[in-house]
């Protein structure tokens, strides 16, 4: 099976390095998830917005949310 990976900071393209940088400082690393987005500069810098709208608003608490995001991984065999 194919498998597609997550770019790297320096094969990522120049427009999304202070997005990397940002990233890196909240999660530690860089997130697989947002490193396949990075294969489409465009589709990384308009999704943030609305990821940041699903885990930072609302009465649920991010780690939750975050916790739904690792189990649905887990179920479908994907490294999250």
């Amino acid at each position: 099976m194919a498998a597609i990976n997550p770019l790297a900071k320096e094969q990522a393209a120049g427009e999304l390095q202070e997005i990397y940088g940002k990233l890196t400082h909240v999660f530690g690393r860089m997130p697989n998830f947002f490193g396949l987005m990075a294969r489409v500069p465009v589709a990384l810098q308009h999704f943030l917005p609305l990821y940041s709208a699903v885990i930072d608003k609302g009465s649920v608490e991010p780690k939750y949310k975050e916790m739904a995001y690792l189990k649905t991984s887990q179920i479908n065999g994907c490294d999250y």
